[in-house]
């Protein structure tokens, strides 16, 4: 339904906060956990939450579930203000493949230097990994925000049964992936994150957003009691992420088990709303959040290869070898190495971080829906690739085996993304020499336009639905 007004914006602070929790959960653990030495040009590597019982930290810093539940509220709300789905479709795909592109432009280019330079061949395969792997997220939230307004649409009709047929089918993939039809668990790579996507639509336009804290603590209880009662008894590992030599990863295809976890880490902060409510509202948390908040995707995608500067020169080129984790020499290390990949990070955000904040075209129409799509799709396809092989060409590779390919891939889908530019001619709309539908207002289209889902309100995409982060816009 469509109004011809246009209601105010206000962020949702608690939103805004989850994010800032997320990001500042995933880059602390990125950083904190290597365990680094480099000995007769083997850089060989391990992970402190390795450490035994230190599994219980990986249930509040595993947060990529608290990212799609962000994430899912974020797009509901903007969906709702888009003016139609295609424009929201238009902005949201382009919006995430943009600020991929000098990172991919960068890393293309690094690995021949650093053979240049005489750095042995191992750990240039391990810095090109590094910097990849975590382009799984995007490769997995590209198909997420294309069928966003689909889910919207379930959400109206069905409600939570959505969420809860999607952790239904989940749990039938553990079934078959424990039965030994191991790459059947990849399915879960959808069915996990879209039933925690969804939960955040319940938070946007449904009870989790008007939970009392006796009743969200009573949530993060089930939540994490589930999580408890299926490692003790299942097939789960304890760790929520993947450890090196563990037979199983909970997140490696991901497993049902993250959506317990997501209940849990959900309900928990729930919980505490108000008080982080009121910690926004401060002078120097309102900054924070006004700094993290359109800067999310450059942070995500350039905190990695921060770390693998600060690890090629501290440990390859100074001989540094991290301490054994939990002793106090490795603890009294830790402010020194975040300091040094902070500053780093920061160096490449004022260098790269413009691309997230780049503003779309406003003489243009959002390309059409089924460009979006294939666009969305060919850009996942791209990033896998690159998550799964990383940056770095084996060697004696041929092109085939180097991230050319992949990186050709999400660059033919940011173009095929990119918004049309349309001049108008006698009351009709021409869009690169073909005929489209006479140009109309925003505002007040006629009943027989059906180009939008039902409940889509009015809002300029590029104020809302198109924002520069991963997880969208929270704005209510």
């Amino acid at each position: 339904m469509r109004s011809s007004q246009k209601s105010p914006v206000r962020r949702d602070s608690f939103l805004d906060v989850v994010r800032a929790v997320a990001i500042v959960a995933v880059v602390g653990q990125h950083w904190i956990m290597p365990v680094l030495g480099y000995q007769d040009a083997h850089l060989a590597t391990g992970n402190a939450l390795a450490t035994p019982g230190w599994w219980v930290v990986t249930w509040l810093s595993q947060v990529m579930p608290l990212v799609f539940f962000a994430g899912g509220a974020a797009n509901l709300l903007s969906l709702r203000r888009a003016p139609t789905a295609r424009d929201w479709l238009g902005g949201r795909v382009q919006r995430l493949l943009l600020p991929v592109l000098p990172l991919m432009a960068v890393w293309l280019a690094v690995p021949p230097l650093l053979r240049g330079f005489g750095v042995p061949e191992q750990p240039v395969e391990v810095a090109g990994t590094i910097a990849a792997q975590l382009l799984w997220f995007l490769a997995v939230y590209l198909p997420t925000v294309l069928l966003t307004p689909l889910l919207a649409e379930a959400h109206r009709r069905w409600g939570l049964a959505v969420p809860v047929v999607l952790t239904g089918a989940a749990v039938l993939v553990d079934i078959a992936r424990f039965s030994d039809i191991p790459l059947v668990g990849y399915a879960n790579a959808l069915f996990v994150w879209l039933a925690v996507h969804q939960l955040g639509f319940h938070y946007a336009e449904g009870r989790l957003g008007r939970l009392g804290r006796g009743a969200a603590v009573g949530v993060a209880a089930a939540g994490f009691g589930s999580t408890a009662l299926l490692v003790a008894f299942g097939p789960y590992p304890a760790s929520m992420i993947g450890m090196p030599g563990a037979p199983v990863s909970n997140m490696s295809p991901p497993t049902a088990l993250l959506v317990s976890l997501a209940v849990g880490q959900v309900g928990l902060l729930l919980a505490v709303r108000p008080a982080l409510n009121r910690l926004a509202t401060t002078p120097v948390a309102g900054a924070a959040l006004r700094w993290l908040g359109p800067r999310f995707m450059s942070i995500y995608l350039w905190h990695m290869p921060a770390l693998v500067c600060v690890a090629g020169v501290a440990v390859l080129g100074l001989g540094y070898a991290t301490p054994e984790p939990g002793t106090l020499r490795w603890l009294a290390m830790i402010p020194l190495w975040v300091a040094a990949a902070a500053a780093v990070l920061g160096r490449l955000l004022r260098l790269f971080g413009r691309f997230e904040s780049m503003p779309l075209s406003s003489s243009a129409r959002p390309a059409p829906v089924w460009r979006s799509a294939c666009a969305g799709l060919l850009g996942a396809t791209g990033l896998l690739g690159l998550a799964a092989g990383g940056f770095s060409t084996p060697e004696g590779g041929t092109l085939a085996d180097s991230p050319v390919p992949w990186v050709a891939l999400v660059l033919a889908a940011f173009l095929l993304a990119r918004r049309v530019e349309a001049e108008q001619t006698g009351g009709r709309v021409v869009q690169h020499g073909t005929e489209e539908r006479p140009a109309e207002p925003v505002v007040g289209r006629p009943a027989g336009d059906r180009s939008q889902l039902p409940g889509v309100g009015v809002r300029d995409v590029r104020e809302v639905g198109a924002q520069h982060h991963p997880v969208g816009d929270p704005r209510q």
